[in-house]
């Protein structure tokens, strides 16, 4: 395998969507286990659709470091082939940024800072939207 940092962002992301979907699924059962799983998945949408994700970045920007901030850059301008119609460019672009930044963290071995800001991300989002 080439050098993580030689990867491209997308392939970073195509990984970070899965570790945020199971963090935001293993959060919730925990929380909410008796819940049948039509209703986890409604809840767990708010939490991982594009617009949540953007709002993440823009909120725990000035808790990255140089290097998170430059991976959320490489994620943001990475080109993608498909936009999902329900959001728009921008949106998905930083929702991008911040799945390629999960992956990127745990192909790198930080799974505890990846983790971290997966629980910034999530409580921000709580506490945002009264979840």
């Amino acid at each position: 395998m080439q050098k993580i940092n030689e990867l491209s962002p997308a392939l970073w992301a195509y990984l970070g969507d899965a570790l945020y979907e199971l963090y935001i699924r293993e959060s919730l059962i925990r929380e909410y286990s008796t819940r049948n799983t039509g209703e986890l998945h409604r809840e767990a949408i708010k939490y991982v659709r594009a617009e949540a994700q953007a709002k993440i970045v823009r909120f725990i920007g000035s808790q990255l470091t140089e290097e998170e901030n430059e991976i959320i850059r490489k994620g943001r301008n990475q080109k993608s082939g498909h936009i999902p119609t329900h959001t728009n460019v921008i949106t998905y672009r930083y929702s991008t940024a911040w799945e390629s930044l999960l992956g990127y963290l745990y192909l790198t071995e930080r799974q505890e800072r990846m983790k971290e800001l997966m629980e910034i991300g999530f409580s921000y989002l709580r506490e945002l939207h009264n979840y």
